[in-house]
């Protein structure tokens, strides 16, 4: 038995141009390297879409690779992720299940407050498979909640659990706030578990249960995977060993500084010495920029030099983090706990103050917070989108004394 284990697919995630349709491209390079080592079906735990209505052009290419499957006599047995509900509940999954190009293994039925799980049985190798879908916030621990188990380890048979969930024993320290499933959520005693959703490649033989395995986005999601994780990628799984195939689409090239007490011409020269003497062909370049500037502010360091020798390199895409770039001028001010208006006088106060304006009066202070109301306004009940956006804007008007 031969099977290839995806996850984490998201088709359509990246909005750049030029990152548009990257997702895809890995799609068909992983159906593409299935086909070609002739794997008995195909697995995907989750998220094949990052969003409910994925674009046509990208569902085009998508249904074209599941119709190749198909025609090469190769089942995808697959179960919704968080990321592929819609509001209503309904996903495109199902309507690629209707065409005969997928089948989701989530079926069962609810008796006695039991959620009880079927099998679906593969044709050719009579692997039996069912799984749990995923939901938004982890909100389908209530269903393995009320799972009944009893009939699901006593089946005999070699025996595949696909799941969309982070399971709180394997969980990384980079994602030790985040909510996940213990592990005794699951059944005992299958062949093999195929997870999702939790964006690290990992596999472990667990005692009482069997072979637990998350292959990874087949593409990195974020500017942080691209950095921890380089490409993307997944499992192909052949008598009960586990080998992730990666997917290159292309290279990648991190460079972090820290600027802390440095100006910004030194840690412009700091990045053209680390980029100077390299090519970067159909390479995506990740500047990282962090810690406290000696003297400027984070938009003095000047970046345009660094874009236009990156590209004249021939980099395939470049991209920048300076979230964490900070400058003595707007440091974090550090405030006595009190009321949120104590808070927030404190903060505008202090701000006030390092930005150097001369006559600063409480006429401008009072400005702040009345903007600051305005736009943390809510929309009432029954009011239109449109028409919760013009009152917030005609709000901000009149505190500005503006006429539009």
């Amino acid at each position: 038995m031969k099977f290839a284990h995806m996850a984490d697919c998201h088709i359509g995630s990246w909005r750049d141009p030029k990152l548009k349709d990257i997702s895809t491209q890995a799609f068909v390079k992983a159906i593409d390297t299935s086909i070609r080592q002739k794997v008995d079906f195909v697995i995907i735990a989750g998220d094949l879409f990052n969003t409910s209505f994925p674009r046509l052009d990208n569902l085009k290419i998508v249904v074209s690779k599941l119709r190749q499957l198909r025609e090469s006599g190769v089942p995808v047995y697959l179960v919704p992720g968080s990321h592929d509900y819609s509001p209503s509940g309904r996903t495109m999954l199902d309507v690629l299940e209707e065409a005969g190009l997928c089948v989701n293994v989530f079926k069962g039925h609810v008796e006695d407050g039991k959620l009880h799980l079927r099998f679906t049985i593969d044709g050719k190798t009579g692997a039996k498979i069912t799984g749990m879908l995923g939901k938004m916030g982890s909100l389908e621990r209530k269903y393995y909640e009320r799972l009944e188990k009893s009939h699901l380890e006593k089946e005999q048979g070699y025996r595949i659990f696909i799941f969309h969930s982070g399971l709180e024993e394997f969980k990384p320290a980079s994602m030790e706030k985040l909510d996940m499933h213990p592990l005794s959520l699951l059944p005992r005693g299958f062949d093999y578990y195929a997870g999702g959703h939790v964006h690290y490649v990992f596999q472990r033989q667990e005692p009482e249960y069997g072979l637990i395995a998350y292959p990874g986005p087949l593409f990195p999601n974020s500017f942080s995977e691209l950095e921890k994780l380089g490409r993307g990628g997944f499992y192909i799984v052949e008598d009960g060993k586990a080998t992730w195939e990666p997917i290159q689409i292309y290279n990648t090239f991190s460079v972090s500084i820290d600027c802390a007490h440095k100006t910004p011409e030194q840690v412009k020269d700091e990045l053209l010495g680390k980029i100077r003497n390299k090519e970067f062909i159909n390479t995506i370049v990740l500047l990282r920029l962090y810690g406290s500037l000696a003297s400027g502010k984070p938009s003095d360091v000047d970046l345009r030099e660094i874009f236009e020798m990156l590209y004249g390199k021939s980099a395939y895409f470049v991209m920048k983090n300076t979230a964490a770039l900070t400058s003595r001028e707007f440091e974090e001010i550090r405030v006595d706990a009190g009321s949120v208006e104590q808070v927030e006088r404190s903060l505008i106060r202090e701000h006030l103050g390092q930005m150097k304006v001369e006559g600063i009066s409480e006429r401008e202070e009072q400005l702040i917070r009345e903007l600051m109301a305005a736009l943390s306004a809510e929309r009432n009940e029954g009011e239109t989108i449109a028409d919760f956006s013009k009152r917030v804007r005609g709000d901000a008007r009149h505190i500005l004394n503006i006429d539009m």
